[in-house]
């Protein structure tokens, strides 16, 4: 296998196994690039991303600037004489002096099967949508969004379990070993871009908060996928008595009746079709907790009809 010197921009948790991936192949990693620190916690600390954190262990050099749109910082990049950029859910827009400053340019590995969920939540996205079927995609990058030429794609089923939580995971994983094996092939002149089919094009848009209410005159598979898609986050949510409660897990099941009304004492819910069983929840300041330990000590009746 041919190395190859790289510059690595990615900041999240997703982006981590692609880095450790490329270094564990042989690649030389030139220069990690990450958003800047952000405060966090209750004592608003600077802290590091995921991938700063995991550059300053390995003792890569780092960069975190603001915007890569500034000369000084364009120039600085082409001095490094890339190979190729590896970017993965970096959060920052490449300039065409970016784009073009390595010899094999700018590779992104995106979370799905493109052209399908192009955008800022393809995870989440698919798992709303119903797909059967997501995976990852190797792209060379261009000025568009997620609209380059594609290197190389791997699938994966979507299971009736899984989680934007460990989809997500799984999808980090399937993504490292395709990058490796995309670099590779690429490096060896074996691959040859090719452009995203005009049909399919599907847009994934960020994630707002208020998306996460259950709406319960819609079905409850489609609540139960909602469910699924937002944990983690934004995690969804319904109030009653004045607090705002999180599902963590919930299941569509058989059931009638007034959209929103509870009908039984296992929290099951009626919706627009069939009702949503609630079976694991998490009250403000609380820990999670399956439904019968909730309602020993927050008593929701059957009959109560949540808005």
């Amino acid at each position: 296998m041919t190395a190859l010197r790289l510059a690595f921009l990615g900041t999240p948790d997703f982006a981590v196994p692609c880095l450790a991936a490329l270094a564990e192949a042989g690649h030389e990693i030139a220069c990690v690039y990450s958003q800047p620190p952000r405060p966090a916690g209750r004592g608003h600390k600077l802290r590091p991303s995921p991938v700063q954190r995991l550059a300053e262990e390995r003792g890569w050099p780092v960069r975190t600037p603001l915007s890569l749109r500034d000369g000084q910082e364009q120039a600085d990049f082409a001095a490094l004489d890339l190979d190729a950029a590896i970017v993965v859910a970096y959060g920052l827009i490449l300039p065409k002096a970016i784009l073009e400053a390595p010899r094999l340019g700018c590779i992104n590995v995106h979370a799905s099967l493109l052209p399908r969920w192009r955008g800022a939540a393809p995870i989440q996205r698919a798992i709303l949508a119903g797909d059967r079927e997501t995976g990852v995609t190797i792209m060379q990058m261009d000025e568009g969004l997620d609209t380059g030429p594609m290197l190389l794609s791997r699938s994966l089923a979507i299971t009736e379990r899984d989680t934007g939580a460990s989809l997500h995971d799984r999808l980090a994983e399937l993504g490292a070993a395709a990058l490796v094996e995309g670099l590779a092939e690429l490096a060896a002149g074996r691959l040859q871009p090719q452009p995203q089919p005009e049909d399919g094009v599907t847009y994934a848009e960020k994630l707002r908060r208020e998306e996460a209410q259950l709406d319960w005159s819609r079905p409850a598979e489609a609540l139960a996928r909602q469910v699924r898609a937002f944990t983690p986050w934004p995690g969804a949510w319904f109030d009653v008595d004045g607090e705002r409660i999180k599902v963590l897990e919930a299941a569509a099941v058989d059931g009638q009746g007034v959209p929103g009304q509870v009908l039984d004492d296992r929290l099951t819910v009626a919706c627009g079709e069939g009702a949503l069983r609630l079976t694991r929840l998490q009250r403000p300041g609380r820990a999670p907790m399956d439904a019968d330990a909730l309602l020993r000590g927050f008593a929701i009746a059957p009959g109560t009809q949540l808005s």
